[in-house]
């Protein structure tokens, strides 16, 4: 089992969700966030002057994929539904997962993801 971990840019959220359901995959976890990756966050220009943000605003989503058998189908689909070709689009993560259990049930095991 994976978790594929993702931070994307927040008005591309949809995107990446109606992708995913087009390959069936419904459950997942979405949180708001603040960061910045290697650009170090953005400089805005404003009436007063200009200014830094440090930490933009990302979305971070999590799903749980049973085997490896479409997984980088899943990363590509995420990918190419998040990707604007600028610099912060994001960055995609991919952890292994040594159990689950359906806390209902105490199912545990793939058939959980």
């Amino acid at each position: 089992m994976k978790m594929i971990e993702a931070y994307i840019r927040p008005e591309r959220l949809q995107a990446v969700k109606d992708a995913l359901e087009v390959m069936g995959i419904k459950g997942m976890s979405i949180s708001q966030v603040k960061g910045h990756g290697t650009q170090g966050g953005i400089k805005l220009a404003g009436r007063a002057g200009s200014y830094n943000v440090e930490f933009i605003d990302k979305v971070k989503f999590e799903i749980c994929v049973d085997g490896d058998s479409d997984l980088e189908a899943i990363i590509n689909h995420i990918a190419d539904a998040a990707r604007t070709g600028k610099p912060g689009d994001g960055k995609i993560f991919v952890l292994p997962i040594d159990d689950a259990i359906r806390i209902r049930t105490m199912e545990r095991g793939e058939s959980v993801c």
